[in-house]
């Protein structure tokens, strides 16, 4: 708490050990770890900066299919050119 105080970095709104705070985020992390960072070793700061990019970018955010999406990509969610109707679930 200290360091980050120092280097001006508000840490977790929410009270220590509330995992859900971070929920989406920590989903995203663990998918990016296991998907692109783990499966190899990265030459340089650089390479893995701009592979990361790359990822996050052009495949992620546009092409990679998203369970909360009914397994379409952001895209053909957005454009509507995926058929498949969207589940909802209905949480009790």
């Amino acid at each position: 708490a200290r360091l980050a105080k120092r280097h001006h970095v508000r840490l977790s709104v929410g009270r220590r050990g509330q995992c859900w705070d971070n929920a989406v985020a920590e989903s995203f992390f663990s998918t990016i770890k296991t998907e692109l960072i783990h499966r190899q070793a990265w030459p340089t700061r650089a390479a893995a900066r701009q592979a990361i990019f790359e990822y996050i970018e052009g495949w992620y955010n546009i092409r990679r299919r998203h369970s909360s999406l009914g397994y379409q990509s952001p895209a053909a969610y957005e454009t509507g050119t995926n058929t498949r109707p969207l589940t909802v679930l209905k949480v009790a």
